[in-house]
């Protein structure tokens, strides 16, 4: 027995289900906007062949193939028609962010508030407080316009 006819026939059929509409689904259109959903795909087969003879010296094979796969919805791209830019796509996680998923978003909100405090710390790295005196200049200046008008 060829162990090749099994694994052909499993392969072919996992061909059928390999293919880009399964993990980017078809687009959802609204009047305001388009969303294109977005999946996970797992699979994996295998195949054996084995033969042998019995006690009373009789021989025999046989060979085997399986597969399986699985498909799970992990987000949505939403585009808004009308917005361009980074401001029209979004892309909605469908899943609950595992432990790993936090702690990266947590250590990035802490990156970029400990970069905007360096920052205010930077524009005023003098101690003279004349960052304070810039904004007091601003807000008078508004203040004037307003009473101009």
């Amino acid at each position: 027995m060829d162990i090749q006819d099994p694994i052909k026939t499993t392969v072919e059929e996992i061909r059928k289900v390999l293919n880009i509409e399964n993990v980017v689904g078809k687009t959802i259109e609204t009047d305001e906007m388009l969303m294109i959903p977005i999946t996970k795909m797992g699979m994996g087969f295998g195949a054996g062949i084995g033969e042998g003879t019995g006690a009373d010296n009789m021989g025999g094979n046989g060979a085997g193939a399986g597969g399986a796969a699985g498909v799970e919805p992990v987000a949505a791209i939403v585009v808004f028609k009308g917005v361009s830019g980074p401001e029209g796509v979004k892309v909605m996680s469908l899943k609950e962010p595992d432990h790993l998923s936090r702690a990266i978003s947590g250590i990035g909100t802490a990156a970029v508030e400990i970069m905007s405090q360096g920052s205010k710390m930077m524009k005023d790295s003098c101690g003279c407080g004349c960052e304070e005196e810039e904004e007091e200049k601003e807000v008078e200046i508004k203040e004037e316009k307003k009473e101009n008008i």
